[in-house]
């Protein structure tokens, strides 16, 4: 196991349904083998129903409610997509103000396919260059965003690094990103 992570908590923020499981598991287990503790928050207690696209998928345990823990609590965020899962975060104001404030206190955050979606409701996406599934285009350029169609971003033009990747196919370089660029936080 590698090391670069060492002490750092990473929340994985999902909706109690849709999260697209291989954009959660992958980058979970990057976060894992690189030495994080990933900790899976949702809006709800439990279980989450994660998808392979449209079918459903596996079910993963919640390991703190949203609105019952401060990010202060975490080193970095990711934020897996699936269209169901951001479309159900951006409407819980617990789950935007969490986002928001990983924005405001300056840590990473890593945000893949649909994920941007939380990101344009959290209204931290002003000035910041970033790629995600080509329908959220509109909506990132509505917010102020600039996207850009690429396997990976990494953007350093605001008060965190924002790393994004359009869709399942850019997780292996998406997962390298955040182990990376948590890792030069860190330091």
């Amino acid at each position: 196991m590698a090391h670069e992570l060492d002490g750092l908590r990473i929340a994985f923020l999902v909706a109690p349904e849709g999260a697209e499981q291989v954009e959660l598991t992958e980058p979970w287990e990057a976060v894992h083998n690189a030495g994080g503790t990933p900790r899976l928050v949702s809006t709800d207690a439990g279980e989450i129903q994660a998808y392979n696209h449209l079918d459903k998928g596996d079910t993963f345990p919640v390991d703190a409610v949203v609105s019952e823990v401060p990010s202060a609590e975490f080193d970095a965020l990711v934020l897996p997509g699936g269209v169901a899962n951001p479309d159900n975060l951006r409407t819980d104001g617990d789950a935007v103000k969490f986002i928001a404030s990983f924005f405001t206190e300056g840590k990473p955050v890593a945000a893949i396919c649909h994920a941007p979606w939380t990101l344009v409701e959290a209204g931290v996406l002003k000035g910041r260059t970033l790629t995600s599934y080509p329908s959220v285009r509109t909506d990132v350029s509505n917010a102020g965003g600039q996207w850009v169609d690429r396997e990976v971003v990494v953007c350093t033009s605001g008060p965190n690094v924002l790393i994004t990747s359009r869709n399942p196919h850019d997780l292996p370089a998406f997962n390298e990103a955040i182990v990376r660029e948590f890792a030069a936080d860190k330091s």
